[in-house]
């Protein structure tokens, strides 16, 4: 996950006596770069992470000091340091106020430290880390993808993941990311880890396949809920202009399972795109995880068209809705007092229809493993994103 808040404080607690005055939710917050700044003009420039350094010049009064944290906020700065003891003695309880509520991290140091000791340490840690997160990424890939290759990723690896431990991985994706330039990509990939609190070394975090990946290492499942649960309602809070989908496997042990973790991932985020839902976990999924799980889309469809043909031609040519009576008898186990509840329909009419449903299909639908079959071909009909 980046060289993060975190880190930087362990580094600089002792020697740059550096101390976190608010914004205690951001200290997973990574970090891509650090900027001195004494004026708001390079803050239009920010992409996202940037750690601001201020010596407070520009920001000597309440309402400038506040003005800065609330554009580092709207552009997704990783966090403030403020150098205090000259230019500004004290931070004021509005600006205190202001990080806690939106998350962002506001630090101290005292005049006496040198800023540009600490910004040339801080931004060797940063380029270190940023080369390693790399080869972490390249390394997950290939367990991914060629997960008996165990020899080819697992020593870049040994280092930063309990490899025989837990794994759950989680995938984010909108309807345009795969469609995304790189720089845009990478400013949204930003914005993700700012709002995905309470994850740094026991996680990673990347771009593959059209999705951004976290893979989570060593946590419990309730662990892992609470992370993407509180991200799934940060991402709906702070981009509400964007749909956002979550999908997040269930526990797999020993990375040579990764990439079982992976495509249990990928059917959970495909539900969640194609009912509009979010978070997503496998776990929940029910049958329909075998569904999601199946890669050949022609023999869903299929499947469904085999066993629905004459229902569906029959809606098509009459504007019945027979398709919508049969899915309602199967998911009511037969019931035609259930079934009249829900449709608001007469009995005598559904008695009717099923009769007539009965005449098309050419099945009696008093076998209940031939009703398990219809039911199957039913829930493929309602994943979205297949030929209808």
């Amino acid at each position: 996950m980046g060289f993060t808040i975190e880190d930087m404080l362990v580094v600089g607690s002792d020697r740059y006596r550096m101390e976190l005055a608010a914004g205690r939710q951001g200290w997973s917050n990574s970090i891509s770069w650090v900027l001195l700044l004494e004026d708001l003009t390079i803050i239009q420039d920010f992409s996202g992470k940037e750690l601001a350094v201020t010596t407070g010049l520009g920001f000597r009064d309440e309402s400038s000091m506040l003005r800065l944290v609330q554009e580092l906020a709207a552009h997704k700065a990783s966090g403030l340091i403020v150098n205090t003891g000259y230019y500004l003695m004290d931070l004021p309880a509005s600006v205190i106020a202001y990080c806690d509520e939106n998350d962002l991290p506001l630090l101290t140091v005292p005049w006496e430290i040198y800023l540009a000791d600490l910004i040339k340490d801080l931004s060797i840690r940063i380029f270190l880390q940023g080369s390693t997160d790399t080869q972490i990424s390249a390394a997950l890939i290939r367990a991914i993808e060629q997960p008996q290759a165990y020899d080819r990723y697992a020593p870049d690896l040994l280092a930063h993941f309990d490899l025989d431990g837990s794994f759950q991985v989680a995938l984010v994706t909108t309807d345009d990311l795969g469609s995304m330039d790189t720089v845009d990509r990478r400013r949204l990939s930003y914005r993700m880890q700012l709002y995905l609190t309470g994850l740094t070394h026991n996680g990673h975090f990347f771009y593959y396949d059209s999705c951004f990946v976290v893979v989570l290492n060593a946590m419990t499942e309730a662990q892992t809920a609470e992370i993407l649960t509180e991200f799934s309602v940060r991402v709906r809070r702070k981009m509400a202009d964007r749909s956002v989908y979550v999908g997040i496997s269930d526990t797999v042990r020993d990375i040579k399972n990764l990439r079982t973790a992976y495509r249990r991932a990928k059917a959970a985020v495909r539900m969640a795109r194609t009912k509009g839902l979010s978070p997503v976990f496998f776990a929940d999924m029910g049958v329909s995880r075998l569904l999601y799980m199946v890669d050949d889309s022609d023999l869903l469809t299929s499947y469904a068209s085999e066993k629905l043909g004459p229902v569906l031609e029959y809606d098509r040519a009459h504007g019945a809705e027979y398709l919508k009576t049969l899915e309602a008898y199967l998911r009511c186990g037969g019931s035609i007092k259930a079934m009249s509840e829900e449709l608001f329909t007469h009995r005598n009419t559904i008695l009717y229809r099923m009769s007539a449903i009965r005449r098309l299909l050419d099945v009696s639908l008093d076998d209940p493993e031939e009703r398990l079959e219809y039911r199957i071909a039913c829930m493929i009909r309602q994943m979205d994103d297949l030929p209808q």
